[in-house]
């Protein structure tokens, strides 16, 4: 495995250990990254969940309108928002673009989704980085497979996307860079990049592998390895919540690398939240952290962009 199909492994253990997925979501989920029979055993090890899965634990429906703090509406004056395709290394990408309404040129924020694809909450995300004032383009990483909207087994993403090399992941998001340089309301040339779990840790791959990105805010996502600290040019700033060990665990030895090789990195660790806090439409949403979360997003990209 590597290590994003490894992440979403653990990740859909530990949800079916706190009770947040039934063993049937979690068995059809983990196949998806490992196949039938060690998924079966992956699961026998684990004994039984702390409790029944909560309703609601895997919703990705948009948010409830005026419900959510920062939330913006798709008919926002101050924005422009649409659906398009713009060409990949070898096949058409899908997105989700949002920008000010304003003529003015604006620096770009690249969005990346979860591991679920380009959600109604990813595109709200998007329209928020507008809102700020940004070009936010979320990539729609399941263009190859038709697109996130096509895909009818939902449980099947998450193997789709860490089935796929990360590298195609990296070169997509340069791909949508790419496609910005030539748009007359964009500053590509101030690029920063914001992602979410699975997303967060495609934002750290991308940052270690695109020398123009100037800024990235990875919410709790597995971060690269040590090795490839160097190659992150890359302000960073690291959300994480308190009661998500499993990703605070892996960021000491690459805060350390950040710090020895000269890097600009930041981590703030939110007290009394778990993964995915910031997820409006999921169970684990916290709407005070979510929103200081992210007013210290826009702040490190006004600082950087």
């Amino acid at each position: 495995m590597n290590h994003l199909q490894r992440y979403l492994v653990e990740e859909f253990v530990e949800d079916y250990q706190e009770g947040q997925i039934t063993r049937r979501q979690a068995l059809r989920l983990i196949a998806g990254i490992t196949g039938m029979a060690a998924a079966s055993q992956i699961l026998a090890a684990c004994g039984q969940p702390a409790s029944q899965p909560s309703t609601g634990a895997t919703a990705t429906s948009a948010p409830a309108a005026g419900g959510v703090p920062n939330s913006v509406p798709e008919d926002d004056p101050a924005i422009v928002a649409e659906r398009i395709t713009f060409p990949g290394a070898d096949a058409e990408l899908m997105g989700y673009l949002a920008r000010p309404a304003s003529d003015s040129p604006a620096p770009v924020v690249l969005v990346c989704h979860e591991n679920r694809g380009l959600t109604p909450h990813i595109e709200d995300v998007t329209r928020r980085v507008a809102k700020a004032g940004y070009v936010g383009l979320a990539v729609d990483l399941l263009s190859r497979e038709g697109g996130t909207a096509q895909i009818t087994d939902t449980d099947s993403i998450p193997g789709l996307l860490s089935g796929a090399p990360p590298e195609r992941h990296v070169q997509d998001f340069q791909s949508g860079l790419t496609f910005l340089q030539g748009q007359p309301y964009a500053l590509a040339d101030r690029a920063g990049m914001v992602g979410f779990c699975f997303g967060g840790g495609v934002t750290w791959l991308v940052a270690a592998g695109t020398p123009e990105l100037r800024a990235a805010v990875p919410f709790y996502g597995p971060p690269v390895a040590v090795e490839q600290v160097p190659n992150i040019n890359a302000a960073v700033l690291a959300i994480l919540a308190e009661r998500d060990e499993r990703i605070n665990s892996q960021l000491p030895p690459v805060a350390e690398a950040m710090q020895a090789n000269g890097k600009t990195f930041r981590q703030i660790v939110y007290p009394g939240v778990d993964h995915a806090f910031h997820n409006d439409t999921g169970p684990r949403y916290n709407a005070e952290q979510a929103q200081a979360a992210w007013a210290e997003t826009l702040a490190w990209f006004e600082q950087y962009l």
